[in-house]
């Protein structure tokens, strides 16, 4: 079970993009890493070509590594640690460490 699934709302703990939350856009599994919307944009240079018929410089959202991700709770306002809860079922659930609710 993945730490961090799309569409999650995380908070950035370590580098540059400190403090900042955004929504989670992908998630690479093999290389534990997670693209977050308007985190780590980096600006990269274009030549012209059929698809870009401008050229110049595009914004891209580079991955950002799961381990300096919280998941962000919008009840608390705050970055929360949750576990894996095991239902009657089979299934699994993310559940808030601190309250017990599900995320």
């Amino acid at each position: 079970m993945l730490r961090i699934k799309k569409d999650d709302l995380v908070m950035v703990m370590v580098g540059k993009d400190k403090g900042k939350t955004g929504k989670v856009v992908s998630v690479l599994p093999k290389e534990r890493k997670a693209v977050i919307e308007n985190i780590n944009v980096v600006k990269k240079s274009v030549r012209k070509s059929d698809t870009t018929p401008q050229g110049g410089y595009i914004e891209l959202e580079k991955p950002v590594s799961m381990a300096n991700l919280m998941l962000f709770d919008k009840k608390t306002n705050k970055p929360v640690r949750f576990s894996a809860k095991v239902l009657k079922d089979g299934g699994k659930i993310r559940v808030v460490r601190k309250t017990g609710e599900a995320i």
